[in-house]
């Protein structure tokens, strides 16, 4: 019976290697992210007028820091972190600000939207929890173009080199990560 079983393993190692199953296997091209060389970014504006910033000119606005703290949809927490960046009011300023009755649509070129209502923009009319995730009132909140998160530059991984925080002055305070734009390139303020 041994006898008979050394040709069928001879006929089973032959055919793996025939078939390529033999060697080791092709390795997999590296996973790779762009380079967190951000110098051809641009960051539009649209209001009234159009602005175009470089990471650059952002980073040489007035500075905000404060609290952010974010959930996903399907209850995964994200920080809390020490977000610094630009704040979306003064962002918008030179472009003609924002209005009652208009929106600011924050768009990433991966084709993510979110929208933000007048009242939004200056702070009110945000869900928040604590860090249990127990709805709590919200204390005033700012809407940033975050380029710094814990005092390092914002990685592209984290969705750098400008992307959409909501802060606070008080610790504990989480939001809704759906709004917290990766990658934002363009902002538009159209009317409701």
């Amino acid at each position: 019976m041994i006898r008979a079983a050394i040709p069928v393993c001879i006929l089973l190692v032959l055919s793996c290697w025939c078939a390529g199953c033999a060697g080791t296997a092709p390795a997999s091209p590296p996973v790779t992210t762009p380079a967190d060389d951000f110098s051809s970014w641009r960051l539009t504006v649209n209001g009234s007028t159009v602005t175009e910033y470089t990471l650059e000119q952002i980073q040489k606005l007035p500075a905000t820091a404060g609290n952010g703290f974010a959930v996903s949809t399907v209850g995964i927490k994200y920080g809390p972190y020490i977000c610094t960046g630009v704040l979306l009011t003064d962002l918008l300023a030179p472009s003609g600000g924002i209005s009652e009755g208009e929106q600011a649509w924050i768009s990433a070129p991966d084709g993510y939207l979110w929208v933000f209502d007048h009242d939004q923009v200056q702070g009110n009319g945000f869900i928040t929890f604590n860090e249990s995730l127990k709805e709590i009132p919200s204390p005033p909140l700012r809407i940033l173009l975050m380029y710094e998160q814990d005092g390092k530059p914002l990685s592209y991984n984290d969705g750098g080199p400008i992307r959409v925080a909501i802060i606070s002055d008080e610790k504990g305070v989480v939001t809704e990560g759906s709004a917290w734009v990766k990658w934002v390139d363009k902002i538009e303020i159209k009317k409701a």
